[in-house]
């Protein structure tokens, strides 16, 4: 073995230029698909704590609770029981907020708009007022009796700043109409194109708005250590809740404020429990993420065939030029398997150089590119629910990236050095290349 990687070695240093060309171009696909990785582990990274902190934990314990059965109220009733039950049975969690839902229209002097309208507790949502960047006010003050924080758009649509008054108008879960007045404490940065449709209060506040009682809540949002997991958590909770007594709800695909109509339709009244992940929740980031992922996929199936050619052809030329030499070594007793082994193997050695290379500039490239704190286009922004370009360089995708790029250049090298193999040994030495 060490003396086929002497054989090769010797062999691309000897052709110089056809070696820098070709692993120059193994390079290039390389670094593109660190960063391509790079990228979508950023935007993925970026995407769901973003989307989380707006309006899902990666697995949500919330529910309907029907009067009669032609209604439904999207709230759980003695919610502390029911958090007790999740915190016990759920040691992956990281942390866990309660949260309130509901949905109104904000008006304003001059204008006015619908809104998602999430009740929080300001002081037990760290992860919150670390993830929203506040340009007027201060977030600390939702502790305040009816004060409100809404973003950048909802200010300049409704004409709002600091300490104004807006109205937020909603039907009762009873059918009736109420209406509350909140001040403006806080308005934040956007976080992609919903968040204008978001605005947040004090959990006691949206109980008022709704007349509901201190016991209920919207939702317990639970945030993991392993986000990964949250499908295997969510079934689990299921399971224990069921066995705990409650009547779990059947898993459906879609966000809360799509299963109104199925279970205003259901003949139950009561509470009912629905176990839900962020998928579920927030469809659109993830087909955004899997129409992401599909086009890395494309991208890198095109740059690899480009490369496997690139190989193929070299190669193809490389046996051309050196037939007499593969004759004169079958002549003096090289097996075929040995002739085969040694254009591989030179096939191989070039591989794994030049994708060493490349993952070593794509992770310097990673970096360089965040240390410049790139700003997105104005559209991705909106989409992607991030102002900068962010790359997290995984070492696990990096050492896959590796392993792929050798793997399937030295591949390519197999179909010419099978050629160079089958050379008859009088031919090769009379051939005139």
């Amino acid at each position: 073995m060490f003396t086929l990687l002497q054989i090769a070695a010797r062999n691309l240093a000897r052709n110089r230029k056809r070696t820098l060309l070709l692993g120059g171009a193994i390079s290039v696909v390389t670094v593109l698909l660190v960063l391509l990785t790079a990228l979508f582990n950023g935007t993925q990274a970026s995407m769901l704590r973003n989307a989380t902190t707006l309006s899902t934990g990666h697995v949500n314990v919330a529910g309907f609770y029907k009067i009669t059965s032609g209604t439904a109220a999207p709230v759980v009733t003695e919610y502390k029981k029911l958090r007790e039950i999740v915190e016990k049975e759920t040691p992956e969690i990281q942390s866990l907020v309660v949260r309130g839902r509901g949905f109104g229209k904000l008006v304003s002097d001059v204008s006015s708009q619908v809104a998602v309208v999430s009740g929080i507790d300001i002081q037990q949502e760290a992860g919150f007022k670390n993830i929203l960047e506040i340009v007027k006010g201060d977030s600390s003050r939702l502790v305040e009796p009816h004060s409100i924080l809404i973003f950048e758009q909802t200010a300049d649509r409704l004409e709002l700043k600091i300490g104004d008054n807006v109205t937020i108008s909603s039907q009762t879960f009873r059918g009736a109409a109420n209406s509350i007045d909140c001040k403006v404490v806080a308005i934040a940065k956007p976080l992609g194109m919903f968040s204008s449709f978001f605005a947040y209060v004090p959990l006691d506040t949206l109980r008022e708005l709704y007349s509901l009682d201190p016991s209920t809540a919207g939702g317990i949002q639970l945030y993991l250590k392993d986000w990964e997991k949250a499908d295997q958590v969510a079934t689990k909770l299921r399971t224990s809740l069921a066995k705990a007594g409650y009547r779990v709800m059947d898993h459906t695909e879609k966000p809360y404020w799509q299963k109104f109509d199925i279970v205003k339709r259901e003949d139950w009244t009561g509470q009912k429990i629905d176990v839900t992940t962020w998928m579920d929740e927030d469809p659109f980031m993830k087909w955004t993420l899997f129409g992401f992922r599909a086009l890395i996929v494309i991208v890198f199936m095109v740059l690899l065939a480009i490369i496997i050619i690139g190989v193929m052809n070299t190669l193809w030329m490389a046996i051309r030029e050196r037939t007499r030499e593969v004759g004169a070594l079958r002549a003096i007793g090289m097996q075929r398997h040995t002739v085969l082994a040694m254009f591989v193997t030179e096939g191989a050695l070039l591989a794994i150089i030049s994708s060493t290379v490349g993952v070593v500039l794509g992770v310097a490239a990673a970096y360089g590119l965040n240390a410049a704190h790139l700003k997105m286009i104005k559209g991705f922004q909106m989409v992607l629910m991030s102002e900068t370009v962010t790359l997290i360089v995984s070492p696990p995708t990096v050492l896959v990236s590796l392993l792929v790029i050798a793997s399937v250049t030295t591949l390519g090298s197999i179909l010419p050095a099978w050629r160079a193999a089958r050379l008859q040994p009088v031919e090769a030495m009379h051939s005139s290349n």
